[in-house]
């Protein structure tokens, strides 16, 4: 399965200093920091790891659904339809929050 290469770029750009690994899992790429994954990309949607307490309200977003690719739901993940990450300051935004919910984790 392929992924949206150019998203992929886009989303790398945005990391700046911040360690991120580049992983290539579940047919896309994760990024992940500290050994937590904190976003990626599948076919051509972006997966924020937002974590449970700030789920219900990241769906209620525009353009951002359930992360279910096997008909199991992962709570505390949506997808972000490339209508909600055309604009770099929204993009920015939601790799931001996955960065940040990463960062209450201990490192693995």
């Amino acid at each position: 399965m392929a992924y949206d290469k150019e998203l992929a770029e886009r989303i790398s750009a945005t990391f700046g200093t911040v360690p991120i690994v580049e992983k290539k899992m579940f047919g896309g790429i994760g990024y992940l920091l500290h050994g937590h994954m904190a976003c990626g990309v599948l076919d051509n949607a972006l997966i924020v790891r937002v974590g449970k307490e700030d789920y219900g309200e990241a769906l209620t977003r525009p353009h951002t659904r359930v992360f279910d690719t096997t008909g199991r739901v992962m709570n505390g993940w949506v997808m972000v339809n490339p209508a909600g990450t055309a604009d770099e300051d929204d993009l920015s935004a939601w790799v931001e929050q996955g960065i940040k919910f990463v960062l209450t984790l201990p490192p693995k």
